[in-house]
C-alpha cells in the first residue's frame, strides 16, 4: 500500500535547506515521490530538464532516509569534471569539504572518507566496483545522472548494476535520471519502474542562426570544424561586442579549442578584462575550475568547451551560447580495429541542451552556426555508443563477470551478435579469453589499465620484452590523430617517422616550426607519460626497430606480407589485401604491420604501418605458426608444387620443398590442375576424340534409343566434373607436370568408362568409316569445329561411289551420312543427304563442268551401272580417244 508522500522540502539536510534558492528548484516538488518510488519499487526514473536541481538534491535529500539502513549512495556522472563539479557544490551546500559525507572518486583521484555517504564517480568506477564486489557491500543506491548521453561504459554500468541488484544484492536500489530519456523504454527495463517528471527553470533565449557558407571568410569547401572556424571566431567577436555577459562555446574538441584559444587571445590581447579559458576532461581540475567560477567584477570570459558542459554543470555568468553544432562522438573504425572519435553534427537534443545553458540564470542569446533548414533534419537523440563502438572492452568486462552471452543481462540495446562475435574472436587471438570465452588472467591485467585490449595487450608484452614506453608511445599515436602532414598528396606511412618526432619534441630546444601539430603531438607526449605511469614503466628509452614487433602484438590481424618482388600490394594474416598508393620505405619491405587502413573489406589502402622482420615474427609468434604441407597446382610452371609452409594465419612466413609428397596428393593436385586449366592441357590423339564424337553423336539420338540414352556422357562438361573417376586412375606415380600428362593413355581412361556391349554399341550404330563401291575405306566426321554434326559427314570422290544407288545411314538405320561428294582435287562439288537424288537430277550437270576441268578423268553416262574407281579409270577402261593408230588415220 503506498504510503503519503513526504513533502520534498523536509527531506533535505536543515543547511540545505537553508541556502539560498534551494527551495525554488523544481526538483524539490518531485523529492517525496522518488523517495516512495524507491522505497516501495527499487527503481525509479526521474526526468527533469537542465535547471531543476536533481543533480545535487537528489542524493542529498535521500541520503538519511530509513530504507538506506545508513548504506551508502553511489551516483553515476558521465564526466570527470562534472563528477569533481558536483562533489564541491553538494559539499558547499552542507557547509563541510569534500571528502566528508560528499566525496567523488574519478579516473587516479579519489577524495572519500570514512564518513562518506554520497561517493560520485564516473561510469568506470563503478564498473570497477561491481567487478571487484558483485554485492556492492555497503550501497544501498546507484544514481544514473545524465543517462541520456548513452555511453558504452554507462549501459554496461547498468547491466551490471540490475544483475546485480536481482542476484547478489537484494536490497540494492536503482535510479535513472536525465534530462532527455527515453522513459518508457527505460521504464520496461526496470521492470515498469515509475517516471517522475520535473520542470525545469529556465530563462527565455533567442535562438539566431548563421551560415558559415555566407559569412566573409569562412571557407566552406572545408567539410567539419575547419570549415566553420572563422565564422565561430567571427561571431564570438560580434557576441563580446553586442551583448552583455560571459559566453559559452561549443567546440567538438581540444583540439578546436587549442586552436580558437589562440586566435582570440590574439583578438582580445588588449583588453585585460577578457579572459579566455578552455573546457575540456584532460585538463587539471584547477583549470577546470577557472572555466566553471564566476568572473572577477569588471571583467568577462569566453569559455570554449567540449560537450562536457552540456549537462551536470552551472557556469556562472554564461549569457551567450555560441555553438559550432559539432562533436566528436566514438565510432568503430574498421580501418583501426578500433573505436576512435569522428566529427559529426549534433543532435537536437544535444543542440537544445546547450542553447539552454544561455538560460540558466538569465535571458540569453543563443547563435547556432548552421542554417535554420539544416537544423531540422538533425537526428532526434544522439546515437548510443553501443551500437557504434567496437565492443572488445566491452565482451572482456562482461567475461570478467562471468557473462559469455551478453543476452543474459537487460540492455536498453542489446550489442550486436555481430559485433560481439569479432571482440570475441580478437580477445582470443590476444589471449585475454580462452576458446571457450572464459577471460584469463592475462585479460585481468589488461583490464586495469583502461584503455583498448588491442593496446593494452600492447603496452603489457613491450613491458615484458623491454620496450615499455616504446609501446605507451605507440599506443598513443595510434589513439590520436596523425602528427605528419601530407605532402603533394600523400603521406608518408611509416609510423617510426612519428616516433622521431616524439623523440625530438621531448628536447626543450626543438623549434616550433618543425612540427605544424606540435601542440597534437606535445599531448601524445603526455599520454605516453601518463601511461608509462600507469603501467609502472620507469625508462624513457625508445628502439624506433622495435615498433613493427610491439604492433604486430596489437594487431596481429595486420601482419600483411608483400605479395610479389616490386608490388605494392600486400596480403594480411586474415586473408584481405592492403596496398600503398605509392612507393616508400616500408613498400619494399617483404613484412609490414598495417596499423590504420581506409577500411575497405577486401583491398584496402594504408595510411599507417610499420616494418617487421620475419625472424621476430617467428620469434614473438611460436604459438600462432602453423605447419601445413601443401601439394597443389602451380599455374605459372603448369606443374605440382609440393612444399612445406609456415603459417601465420593466411600469409605464408616461409616455405621448403617438400621431398616426398603423398603420391594421391600429388594426383588430386593434378586433377585441380586439369579441371582449372581446362581439358585441353591433356594430349588428346585424333582416335579417342573422334570416339567421343561417336559417343556424343549417339546420346544425341537419347530420346528415340534408350541403349544411347545409357552411354556415358564423354562431353567437356562432364569429364571436367569426373576427372577424379575416368582419369585418377591413370595417373601413374611420377606424373607432376603438363609435360608428364602426355604420356597418359587417353583413349583407354575414357574406354574404361563403357562396358564391351556398350562399345560395341558405338562400333556398330557410329562406325568409324564406310566401305565404298571402288574398295575404299572412307573416315565419317562426327564433328567440326563448331561442336557435333547431328548428321555425320561423309567426304567421299564422286567416282569411288558410282553404283552406290542410295546414301548409306548409321545409327539402327535411322542418320542418313551427308555426303561430301568431292571433285578428283577432293574439293566439294555436291552435298547431299539423298545420293538416288543426285544421281537422278543433279549428276548430268555436275558430270558437264568434271568433264572440262578433269577431262582424264572417267565421267560415264550412267553412274548406276559404272565402275567405281579410286584411280583416274576403272581398271581395262580404253583411253580417252582410241589407240594412237586410230589417232593417226591408220585403221579406218
Amino acid at each position: 500500500m503506498t504510503r503519503h508522500v513526504e513533502n520534498g522540502l523536509s527531506m533535505l539536510p536543515r543547511k540545505v535547506k537553508e541556502f539560498p534558492g534551494i527551495s525554488d528548484l523544481p526538483v524539490v516538488s518531485v523529492l517525496g515521490q522518488m523517495d516512495n518510488a524507491l522505497e516501495e519499487k527499487r527503481y525509479a526514473l526521474l526526468a527533469a530538464p537542465p535547471g531543476a536541481g536533481k543533480t545535487t538534491l537528489v542524493p542529498l535529500a535521500l541520503m538519511a532516509r530509513p530504507w538506506l539502513k545508513n548504506k551508502k549512495i553511489i551516483m553515476l556522472e558521465p564526466r570527470r569534471l562534472a563528477a569533481r563539479a558536483c562533489a564541491a557544490h553538494m559539499a558547499e551546500l552542507l557547509g563541510e569539504p569534500v571528502g566528508r559525507r560528499i566525496g567523488y572518486q574519478v579516473r587516479m583521484e579519489t577524495c572519500i572518507g570514512p564518513k562518506t555517504r554520497v561517493q560520485i564517480v564516473t561510469e568506470g568506477i563503478l564498473t570497477r566496483r561491481l567487478q571487484s564486489d558483485p554485492g556492492l557491500e555497503g550501497v544501498g543506491l546507484v544514481i544514473f545522472d545524465e543517462f541520456h548521453e548513452r555511453h558504452i561504459h554507462g549501459d554496461l554500468a547498468l547491466a551490471l548494476s540490475l544483475d546485480a541488484a536481482e542476484g547478489f544484492a537484494e536490497d540494492l536500489r536503482i535510479a535513472v535520471m536525465s534530462a532527455t530519456m527515453d522513459t518508457r523504454a527505460l521504464s520496461g527495463l526496470l521492470g515498469n519502474a515509475p517516471v517522475i517528471s520535473s520542470q525545469g527553470k529556465t530563462w527565455p533565449v533567442e535562438t539566431i542562426y548563421v551560415d558559415p557558407h555566407n559569412q566573409k571568410g569562412a571557407s566552406g569547401s572545408k567539410p567539419g570544424w575547419a570549415g566553420i572556424l572563422p565564422t565561430c571566431l567571427n561571431t564570438v567577436v560580434k557576441a563580446m561586442a553586442c551583448h552583455d555577459g560571459d559566453i559559452l562555446v561549443f567546440l567538438p574538441g581540444a583540439a578546436a579549442i587549442r586552436r580558437l584559444v589562440g586566435k582570440l587571445n590574439e583578438k582580445f590581447k588588449q583588453d585585460a578584462a577578457v579572459k579566455v579559458i578552455p573546457l575540456f576532461g584532460s585538463l587539471s581540475f584547477k583549470d577546470q575550475k577557472a572555466a566553471i567560477e564566476p568572473s572577477a567584477p569588471g571583467n568577462r570570459k569566453i569559455v570554449l568547451a567540449t560537450p562536457i558542459a552540456e549537462t551536470s554543470l552551472t557556469i556562472q555568468g554564461i549569457r551567450v551560447v555560441v555553438d559550432a553544432g559539432l562533436v566528436n562522438q566514438p565510432e568503430f573504425s574498421p580501418g583501426r580495429g578500433m573505436t576512435r572519435l569522428e566529427t559529426r553534427p549534433v543532435s537536437k537534443a544535444s543542440a537544445d541542451q546547450r542553447r539552454g545553458r544561455a538560460g540558466r540564470t538569465a535571458p540569453g542569446i543563443c547563435y547556432r552556426l548552421w542554417p535554420q533548414y539544416v537544423h531540422q533534419g538533425l537526428v532526434p537523440f544522439n546515437r548510443p555508443e553501443i551500437l557504434n563502438a567496437d565492443l572488445a572492452h566491452l565482451v572482456l568486462e562482461l567475461a570478467l563477470w562471468g557473462v559469455r552471452d551478453p543476452s543474459e543481462l537487460k540492455w536498453l540495446d542489446i550489442p550486436s551478435p555481430q559485433a560481439v562475435a569479432a571482440a570475441k574472436d580478437l580477445l582470443v587471438s590476444l589471449g585475454a579469453l580462452d576458446h571457450g570465452g572464459a577471460i584469463t588472467a592475462h585479460g585481468r591485467e589488461m583490464l586495469t589499465a583502461g584503455i583498448h585490449p588491442r593496446l593494452a595487450h600492447m603496452v603489457l608484452r613491450a613491458k615484458k620484452m623491454g620496450h615499455g614506453f616504446l609501446g605507451c608511445c605507440l599506443c598513443a599515436l595510434v589513439e590520436e590523430k596523425d602528427i605528419v602532414t601530407a605532402e603533394y598528396g600523400h603521406r608518408d606511412p611509416d609510423i617510426v617517422l612519428r616516433l622521431e618526432m616524439l623523440a625530438k619534441l621531448s628536447h626543450a630546444r626543438t623549434h616550433k616550426r618543425e612540427f605544424p601539430h606540435r601542440e597534437r603531438a606535445l599531448s601524445i607526449l603526455a599520454q605516453s607519460r601518463r601511461l608509462a605511469g600507469l603501467f609502472n614503466i620507469q625508462g624513457r628509452g625508445m628502439d624506433m626497430n622495435a615498433a613493427g614487433r610491439l604492433l604486430a602484438q596489437a594487431f596481429p590481424d595486420r601482419v600483411a606480407v608483400r605479395r610479389s618482388a616490386g608490388s605494392l600490394s600486400f596480403l594480411t594474416a586474415k586473408g584481405s589485401g592492403v596496398f600503398f598508393d605509392t612507393k616508400n620505405s616500408l613498400s619494399a619491405r617483404d613484412f609490414i604491420v598495417a596499423v590504420e587502413v581506409d577500411g575497405q573489406a577486401k583491398n584496402a589502402r594504408i595510411f599507417l604501418a610499420a616494418g617487421l622482420d620475419r625472424a621476430d615474427l617467428e620469434n614473438d609468434f611460436p604459438r600462432e605458426l602453423a605447419t601445413q604441407d601443401v601439394v597443389d597446382w602451380d599455374p605459372g610452371t603448369d606443374s605440382v608444387k609440393a612444399v612445406r609452409q609456415t603459417l601465420f594465419g593466411r600469409i605464408v612466413v616461409s616455405q621448403t620443398p617438400l621431398p616426398a609428397p603423398d603420391p594421391e596428393a600429388v594426383k588430386s593436385a593434378l586433377i585441380r590442375g586439369i579441371r582449372e586449366t581446362g581439358l585441353q592441357i591433356l594430349d588428346w590423339r585424333k582416335k579417342t576424340m573422334n570416339f567421343r564424337d561417336r559417343v556424343i553423336f549417339l546420346k544425341g539420338l537419347a530420346k528415340a534409343f534408350p541403349d544411347f540414352a545409357r552411354l556415358p556422357d564423354v562431353g567437356d562438361k562432364a569429364l571436367t566434373e569426373t576427372l577424379a573417376d575416368w582419369l585418377g586412375p591413370f595417373l601413374c606415380c611420377g606424373v607432376t607436370s603438363a609435360a608428364g600428362l602426355k604420356r597418359v593413355d587417353l583413349d583407354a581412361a575414357v574406354k574404361a568408362l563403357f562396358t564391351w556391349d556398350q562399345l560395341k554399341t558405338v562400333d556398330r550404330h557410329a562406325p568409324t568409316h564406310i566401305r565404298v563401291p571402288s574398295g575404299s575405306t572412307i573416315p565419317i566426321r562426327y564433328a567440326d569445329k563448331n561442336g557435333p554434326l547431328a548428321s555425320p559427314v561423309l567426304a567421299v570422290r564422286i567416282q569411288e561411289v558410282f553404283g552406290m544407288a542410295a546414301t548409306p545411314v548409321i545409327a539402327a538405320d535411322q542418320v542418313p551420312l551427308t555426303l561430301h561428294l568431292l571433285s578428283p582435287a577432293s574439293r566439294p562439288v555436291q552435298i547431299t543427304t539423298d545420293l538416288a537424288h543426285f544421281w537422278a537430277h543433279t549428276y548430268q550437270e555436275v558430270k558437264k563442268d568434271l568433264m572440262g576441268r578433269y577431262p582424264k578423268h572417267f565421267w560415264p553416262r550412267n553412274p548406276h551401272t559404272a565402275q567405281a574407281t579410286a584411280r583416274v579409270k576403272p581398271p581395262g577402261s580404253p583411253r580417252r580417244g582410241g589407240s594412237r593408230k586410230s589417232r593417226t588415220g591408220h585403221g579406218r
